[in-house]
């Protein structure tokens, strides 16, 4: 074969009817099903599997793409015919297909051991085989949508593609992104919004959210519905977004409604900051009932309507100044009080409501909390000095943040409840990044589910 010949040979050889991938199509496949195979925190569906695995095979041969587009400008031709000689097509071909095979082997054994310790059934066969057929398709249909836009761009030339590029890139920025932001805000408020028929609201006048309220049953918002309604033995008391203006007013008129329905007069209140969409956990509020024997005032905050993860992204500071509002308010009320007569004072977070209530205790307050109790704290993001934390060895919140692609993740305080996978730089942070799509999709006690410790865990005043 000619060396002109050779620098036009195909990405495609052929052995009878079977085609054979390049090289580099070979290494870049097997090198990023390994990757995407690797052990992660928790068990996987086939979907979520799939997905992963193929957006990073996709990933995988576009890096390929774009340094075999270099490499062809610095390779010397003799040297490229020779790799696109079919016996190094065949050797690749096969090596990559085995690494796969026992990437998959590997994997399985890992899900299976994670799958034991979190009392779910074993993935089998059709597990693994639903989970390559949408990584295959999640993959191909990447890879075509890339090279169609590789073609639309050497059509339109360099200019021009530089052009739509630019346009691209302005109308994501000032018309896609709004637009879709936007049509999630809306969703969030109409969620927010919703009121369950389902949900008897309290008529007592001594109850919050009842027609005597100080704050209205439709401005709690889906969550303080829930949570209110829920109430038997403790005190419940819950300002909405709509409840007031803002964090501030939100605090004081929390507190006034706390006040006149006898929750400064139990022996214990306590702040529970929700999370990011007003949620606060019932295993929790359980937890907490059967730690005070149902003689505590709990009282939570809402600040935004969107789930953690937007929150902690684009809105952290309003969590931390609802928090923060929310927990002096109520200390200062406390402090006001005779000494006889004022309750013990707790402060509870879970999730973003821990980075919440991290803040909180940043700021001075009048009153200090007996015990703290941080549930699942994202890494990085809470001060744990001081403070009885509940943390999963598998919950990947506990584990995930930018500095885990170059660091070890910091597990002293967590409490292992499954096996632990090997730190790989780089590797474990798309893993984790994977596994928090499926963080409470598995039983409490596993992932990022607290059970009622969250309550029953909280110490004593000293």
């Amino acid at each position: 074969m000619s060396v002109l010949n050779a620098s036009r040979t195909p990405a495609l050889a052929r052995v009878g009817a079977l085609a054979l991938p390049r090289v580099s199509t070979s290494v870049a496949v097997a090198a990023m099903s390994a990757i995407s195979l690797a052990p992660g925190l928790l068990p996987r569906s086939a979907v979520l599997q799939g997905v992963f695995s193929g957006l990073l095979v996709a990933a995988g041969l576009l890096a390929m793409w774009a340094f075999s587009a270099v490499a062809r400008r610095l390779v010397s031709d003799r040297v490229k015919a020779r790799f696109d000689e079919q016996h190094w097509r065949i050797s690749a071909l096969g090596l990559s297909t085995a690494a796969t095979a026992i990437a998959v082997f590997a994997a399985s054994s890992w899900q299976n051991s994670l799958r034991a310790a979190m009392g779910a059934p074993s993935a089998g066969l059709l597990h693994w085989a639903e989970a390559g057929c949408i990584a295959a398709l999640t993959a191909l249909g990447l890879w075509g949508i890339g090279v169609g836009i590789s073609k639309a761009l050497r059509w339109m030339g360099f200019a021009r593609s530089v052009g739509a590029l630019v346009m691209g890139v302005l109308g994501v920025q000032l018309v896609v992104g709004p637009v879709v932001w936007n049509g999630l805000a809306d969703s969030f408020d109409k969620s927010n919004a919703y009121i369950d028929t389902a949900l008897t609201q309290p008529l007592s006048a001594s109850v919050s959210g009842s027609p005597e309220s100080l704050i209205s049953w439709t401005s709690m918002g889906a969550e303080g519905r829930k949570f209110v309604a829920a109430g038997e033995d403790s005190v419940r008391v819950y300002a909405g977004l709509d409840s007031a203006p803002d964090a501030a007013s939100r605090a004081a008129l929390a507190v006034s409604e706390l006040d006149r329905v006898g929750g400064f007069a139990r022996n214990s209140v306590v702040v529970a900051v929700p999370t990011g969409s007003g949620w606060i956990d019932t295993h929790a509020v359980d937890g907490i009932e059967q730690r005070f024997g149902g003689d505590v005032a709990i009282v939570g905050q809402q600040y935004s309507d969107a789930p953690s993860w937007a929150t902690f992204l684009f809105s952290r500071d309003e969590a931390e100044d609802s928090a923060t509002a929310l927990f002096t308010a109520v200390g200062t009320h406390i402090a006001s009080m005779p000494t006889e007569e004022r309750p013990d004072l707790f402060l509870y977070g879970q999730s973003l409501g821990a980075v919440g209530g991290s803040a909180a205790l940043m700021e001075k307050s009048p009153t200090t909390a007996c015990d703290v109790l941080w549930a699942g704290p994202p890494a990085g993001a809470t001060r744990t000095e001081g403070a009885t934390v509940l943390a999963n060895t598998s919950d990947p919140v506990v584990w995930w943040s930018p500095a885990l692609a170059t660091q070890k993740p910091d597990l002293s305080r967590a409490v292992q409840d499954a096996p632990i996978p090997q730190w790989i730089p780089g590797v474990t942070f798309l893993q984790t990044t994977a596994d928090m799509l499926g963080s409470l999709g598995v039983p409490a006690g596993h992932g990022h589910r607290y059970g009622t410790d969250q309550g029953t865990a909280l110490g004593t005043c000293s």
